[in-house]
């Protein structure tokens, strides 16, 4: 297949909104891709690459030859170019690699080139998602959608799994190649994830009247524990395999009372009382193989997929927990169980009280539902907002393409602001028109780069989850999961809220 048809496609996918529209356009292409061809175009509609580092950046992507004329490039060549690049090392390397990615990018077309750069720096903004993906995959090769999904858990990736749907031939044999995926002790599935509500009481709603559980938000990273004797590994919510830097909770899962288990949960480094030190540090802890100068990390364990030779899965949350508590009791994470509003909404003030994220609040009754966003599990999270004042803002891509879209926030100081991050998301379309308008009125000095500097007077309120520690910005601190609300036309710059506020939040 030429890489022209799925440029094309991906094209198409961000200018449509419509996940009906993006579906069919997703069929479409899967239909008219050969075998072959299927896991490198899977991939590439998710918006990745196969190869988890190529040594390309954006320096490397900034003086790239002209577009070619017409497309030659086939989706096969382009992977194998990629490939090359990923196995270069050692002195010469990098030359070796930019004349590579030169000789790639000058078979592309302006289109193809497009799609090229956004997969190498990850930004391919095209909205297919994957369970948007796995669903194409499951019309174009005329099975159910629950196999494609259960599958996709069990392999722990799209691409196999479209790779055995597709290329079966028939429904029937596509079918039976999906029913080969299980549960293998060693080989992550797709974590199970939660939506999401604005208090506990809308959490509850759709949970039925019985007892549910209420558990514990901790702010650190997922991880999934598989052992398999005193073979230990531990994966990341992405499945990266992260076991050589973790070897506390390698020694902690060896210590429990089993020999074959697969545990969710999370980690995070806490503070002599227990509470959760800033989510920075176990970041860096996960991300770094230097396991004696950086902080300790502890597990907390809330769901067991597996034990000794039984599979859970398909199990309600109730016989899991059981099981949780018989193998791994001292690393559970703090849970409720009650069927009282009242006592559910307590326990969300005590968490968060305690320095937690929030609650998951889940039923009882459910099964393991790997990989998507169900009603089973819900998170409630404290909202916080902010008054702040735009000081810049940014070309959109994509579907925004030819307004202006990622804003930049910042927070009076003296006389000035200080920058606290950057969102594009909570903006409708009604939004992005207003605000083009009204950011070229504010503009300071050129319009046409891709950044453009504004006069800091819009005020607009902002929701975010909470605050972490950054070099990145003068203030010290940063916005997470910062997202818009509205446009305050009632307030002025002075009025918004000040980095002192900001610093008061944070401790």
């Amino acid at each position: 297949m030429l890489l022209a048809d799925v440029a094309a496609t991906s094209t198409a996918l961000a200018a449509t909104r419509s996940r009906l529209a993006k579906r069919a356009l997703l069929v479409d292409l899967l239909r008219r891709t050969d075998a072959a061809d299927v896991e490198v175009v899977s991939r590439y509609l998710a918006g990745e690459l196969r190869q988890r580092r190529t040594g390309l950046g954006w320096r490397s992507l900034s003086s790239l030859p002209g577009p070619a004329a017409e497309p030659t490039l086939t989706v096969a060549q382009v992977d194998q170019a990629f490939e090359d690049m990923s196995h270069l090392a050692g002195p010469g390397s990098s030359t070796a690699r930019t004349a590579r990615a030169a000789d790639l990018f000058a078979a592309a077309t302006a289109d193809e080139q497009a799609l090229l750069r956004g997969l190498v720096s990850g930004e391919v903004r095209q909205g297919a998602l994957d369970a948007l993906l796995l669903d194409a995959v499951a019309e174009a090769s005329g099975v159910e959608p629950g196999l494609v999904r259960r599958a996709a858990m069990l392999a722990g990736a799209t691409e196999p799994v479209a790779v055995a749907a597709l290329g079966a031939g028939d429904p029937a044999r596509a079918a039976t190649a999906l029913g080969q995926f299980g549960l293998v002790v060693g080989r992550p599935v797709r974590p199970m994830l939660a939506s999401s509500a604005p208090d506990v009481a809308a959490a509850l709603v759709g949970l039925g009247t019985g007892p549910v559980v209420v558990d514990t938000k901790l702010d650190g990273i997922r991880i999934q524990v598989h052992r398999s004797g005193d073979d230990v590994r531990v994966f990341t919510r992405s499945l990266d395999d992260i076991t050589s830097r973790v070897p506390e909770i390698v020694a902690a899962v060896r210590g429990l009372p089993t020999t074959d288990v697969v545990l969710d949960g999370e980690a995070l480094t806490v503070d002599a009382d227990g509470r959760p030190r800033p989510f920075q540090e176990t970041a860096s802890r996960t991300a770094t193989h230097d396991t004696v100068a950086a902080a300790h990390l502890t597990p907390f364990f809330f769901d067991c997929l597996h034990v000794d030779g039984r599979d859970l899965l398909d199990s309600p949350l109730s016989e899991r927990l059981a099981a949780l508590d018989a193998v791994a009791a001292p690393h559970a994470i703090d849970r409720l169980v009650t069927a009282d509003p009242a006592l559910a909404q307590a326990r969300f003030e005590d968490v968060v009280a305690a320095g937690q994220e929030g609650v998951v609040v889940k039923s009882l009754d459910a099964p393991y539902e790997a990989g998507r966003r169900g009603a089973a599990w819900v998170k409630v999270k404290p909202r916080h907002t902010l008054d702040l004042v735009v000081l810049a803002v940014e070309r959109g891509s994509g579907r925004r393409r030819g307004y202006l879209s990622n804003i930049h926030l910042g927070a009076r100081s003296g006389d000035g602001f200080v920058m606290l991050g950057k969102t594009f998301k909570g903006m409708t379309d009604e939004m992005l028109a207003w605000q083009t308008e009204r950011f070229t009125e504010l503009a300071v000095g050129p319009t046409d780069g891709y950044e453009v500097r504004l006069r800091p007077e819009q005020v607009v309120e902002i929701a975010f989850d909470g605050l972490q520690r950054s070099s990145r910005y003068p203030g010290g601190v940063a916005l997470r999961f910062a997202r818009v609300l509205r446009y305050r036309d009632d307030k002025t710059a002075a009025e918004a809220d000040t980095i002192e506020t900001v610093l008061a939040l944070a401790r």
